[in-house]
């Protein structure tokens, strides 16, 4: 059962509700450097980012955004931190939603102008909280609990305001604080959460400690839309939020990958034939949005036929070539060295 929360709308996209959990990330170029960001945000897209966000560190990232939202066909959130100004240049050049961190931006009566004008623009706010944006003193008794508390006190001027566009995160670098959190805050309120796990790190470090945070929440109900937070590249960040929603059966589209993990039966080189696989599908032009496509690649005859029959695409390998199957019928042998080929192929058809 996923818990019932209220809807709000980023742009043409609904948050919370009965809407799909939403995939978000964020640009990692100068936002003041309109051309780059935008292509780097398209790229996104094509990846299957459906909320981004952009950092607005000084009035020229804010008045970029008018311009790179010309460039884009996505929901655009202002990430603003330290001067609330920001957040009211941000909203007049056309920013879909509004991120505040209450951390450094506190004080009532700024924050009470933020809300205003989001109330004239008619777009939500989302709080967010980061364990590091808080005083290290207060966290030392219970982080989550400190974030916990920090969300609480904020939403109360925004609930004095009458204004409920709201959608919350509460970030941790340790992902059982992160957990803990959100569970906790669950109890108290029924906003949207936009979940993360801060700071994760790079490469495979960064993906298993953000689909352990994202996916537990996830699996338990919490979380309305996400942010796989890694040092490196944003598209490594769609790509593995995409993964963690499919592999929890909340989102249907893309190309699920399967295959196994070969041992001594395996006669021929498996991981490269994956690998090319893996490559040519994130480079292919498919259409993320369609209903996903299920490719197994399997290295011998214990489980490869069953595992390959039940995919919309498979093949099961024996000495030198396997079979390839299409909706659980075999097609044809095709010869290993052909097999990437013929199931990019097979993909894009």
């Amino acid at each position: 059962m996923r818990r019932r929360t209220r809807q709000v709308r980023i742009g043409k996209v609904r948050i919370g509700g009965k809407a799909p959990v939403s995939i978000q990330s964020m640009s990692k170029t100068d936002t003041r450097d309109v051309v780059k960001t935008a292509q780097q945000i398209n790229r996104l897209i094509s990846l299957g980012c459906e909320v981004i966000r952009v950092a607005v560190k000084d009035r020229e990232s804010a008045s970029a955004i008018s311009k790179i939202k010309r460039r884009i066909s996505i929901p655009l959130e202002a990430d603003i931190h330290f001067d609330y100004r920001l957040a009211l240049l941000a909203q007049e050049a056309g920013a879909d939603a509004i991120r505040l961190n209450p951390g450094n931006i506190y004080r009532k009566e700024q924050v009470k102008e933020v809300i205003s004008a989001a109330k004239a623009n008619k777009i939500p706010i989302r709080i967010g909280v980061n364990s590091g944006s808080l005083p290290a003193s207060s966290l030392k008794s219970s982080p989550a609990k400190t974030m916990v508390k920090a969300v609480r006190d904020y939403l109360k001027i925004f609930e004095k305001q009458r204004f409920y566009d709201i959608m919350i995160s509460l970030k941790a670098s340790n992902v059982a604080d992160t957990i803990e959190a959100y569970q906790e805050m669950a109890r108290f309120c029924d906003y949207p959460f936009h979940l993360g796990v801060t700071a994760t790190g790079t490469g495979s470090e960064g993906i298993i400690r953000s689909a352990i945070g994202i996916g537990t929440l996830l699996a338990e109900g919490i979380g309305d839309t996400i942010r796989v937070s890694l040092t490196g590249p944003p598209e490594d960040e769609v790509i593995a939020a995409r993964q963690i929603l499919q592999a929890l059966g909340l989102r249907r589209e893309g190309v699920r990958l399967i295959s196994c993990p070969t041992c001594g039966r395996c006669q021929v080189d498996l991981v490269k034939i994956v690998k090319k696989v893996r490559n040519d599908v994130r480079c292919t032009k498919y259409d993320v949005r369609k209903r996903a496509k299920t490719i197994a690649i399997m290295g011998c005859e214990v489980n490869g036929p069953g595992e390959a029959r039940e995919a919309d695409i498979g093949i099961a390998f024996g000495r030198g070539s396997g079979i390839l199957f299409k909706k659980g019928k075999v097609v044809k042998k095709i010869a290993a060295k052909d097999a990437a080929r013929t199931l990019l192929n097979e993909i894009k058809r």
